[in-house]
């Protein structure tokens, strides 16, 4: 009974420590300033407790959403669902299982030996094993097909709540008033759907697509989730909803690229990615800067003086202005590939998978048209089926 009033009370302490108003509001400004009151509401922190239950169902509707529309249309486009399946051999699986993956030369030149197999089979037979573990095609496509209909969405819903606001037209307005500025009901639902959406990719983390970059991915959806929650909690929300729209308005773009890389439409998907490259070059590395950053770091410090969020609030959109450069920078050298090479591999780290499948299909095919040779010449025919004089089978 001590211990818990004991842990009660360090966690209340904390509470308070936490909440205090010099880490979140301007000086003089307190929490009873941000009341409810005649018929304005303010932004509190238990308004976000309804993201998690969201992101839940939005994890129902994008299960029926692949299902009943990802998967038909992914059919539509050719793309298939089964995985060629190895045939069972026992000591290539246990070599594959508890040695390696990729075996070297000499690995393979003793495996075909126990196995009474050419080296070209076990190559393949690895490489098609590589492959089963992999996620197919289809699995890729539903992904990325759920996450360009919620980028659709969300930005449509965004231009629809922002256009009429006079603060996307002046930046002056995102702080007249702060920070007693009132929630709007489109403010609260754009902040809604997008952080259960994140919440959401975190939770489907698991059972999603393994990529190289899964770390990456964890990273930016914790910290995505961070920055809204805390700009909502200190009521930034003006400067909030312009962020979210400006990032979302390029990622459309890259879904749509992946979905036709899938397919297999390269042309397509080439003619997506300059577009996204586009669009992301002039939102994050033009808009973002000058626009956003100006407006969150400058413009309020003729209304305010400096205090801890704000300090805080700009350090992360610094941070998050640096990545914008890195992802810039491949960008860059993707659009430099494409222009050279005339060929976008995929936009995204899982190239090497469908490399493996490609180069499968075509050694079989090369195999194919050498045991057809070998039958022809068996009968006295030459490739093209004519009959070969005698004496000229080996020239």
């Amino acid at each position: 009974m001590e211990t818990t009033i004991a842990a009660d009370g360090m966690f209340q302490t904390f509470k308070e420590w936490f909440w205090l108003e010099r880490f979140w509001l301007p000086p003089q400004v307190k929490w009873s300033d941000l009341e409810d009151h005649d018929g304005l509401v303010f932004v509190k922190p238990s308004h976000l407790y309804i993201t998690i239950p969201c992101a839940f169902g939005l994890l129902i509707v994008r299960h029926f959403f692949e299902k009943f529309i990802a998967t038909p249309l992914a059919k539509a486009f050719g793309i298939k669902e089964e995985i060629q399946k190895v045939i069972p051999n026992t000591i290539l699986e246990n070599f594959f299982k508890h040695s390696t993956r990729h075996p070297s030369q000499t690995d393979i030149y003793g495996l075909a030996k126990k196995c009474t197999l050419t080296e070209r089979q076990v190559e393949r037979w690895f490489r098609r094993r590589r492959n089963q573990d992999r996620p197919c095609r289809m699995k890729k496509f539903r992904e990325a097909c759920w996450r360009f209909a919620f980028y659709l969405m969300i930005t449509i819903a965004g231009i629809a709540f922002l256009y009429d606001k006079p603060w996307v037209y002046d930046l002056w307005q995102v702080w007249n008033g702060y920070p007693r500025q009132a929630l709007l009901p489109s403010q609260y639902w754009y902040y809604v759907l997008e952080m259960s959406f994140y919440w959401s990719l975190l939770f489907s983390l698991g059972s999603d697509v393994k990529r190289k970059d899964f770390l990456a991915h964890v990273i930016h959806h914790l910290a995505a989730i961070s920055l809204m929650s805390f700009s909502w909690c200190a009521n930034y929300i003006r400067s909030g909803t312009l962020v979210m729209i400006v990032h979302d308005v390029a990622d459309i773009w890259l879904e749509s690229a992946k979905m036709f890389s899938y397919a297999g439409w390269k042309q397509t998907c080439n003619t997506l990615f300059f577009i996204f490259s586009t669009i992301f070059l002039i939102s994050r590395l033009i808009i973002f800067p000058f626009w956003i950053l100006h407006c969150t770091l400058v413009v309020p410090m003729l209304y305010l003086e400096p205090f801890f969020s704000y300090i805080f609030l700009n350090l992360q959109l610094i941070v998050l202005q640096v990545l914008h450069l890195y992802w810039g920078y491949f960008i860059l050298k993707m659009l430099k590939r494409c222009i050279f090479l005339k060929n976008i591999q995929d936009v995204r780290s899982d190239d090497e998978d469908e490399y493996e499948e490609d180069d499968d299909e075509e050694e079989e095919k090369a195999d194919a048209t050498k045991n057809k040779g070998r039958d022809c010449l068996k009968n006295g025919l030459g490739a093209d089926r004519h009959l070969v004089p005698n004496g000229q089978h080996g020239r």
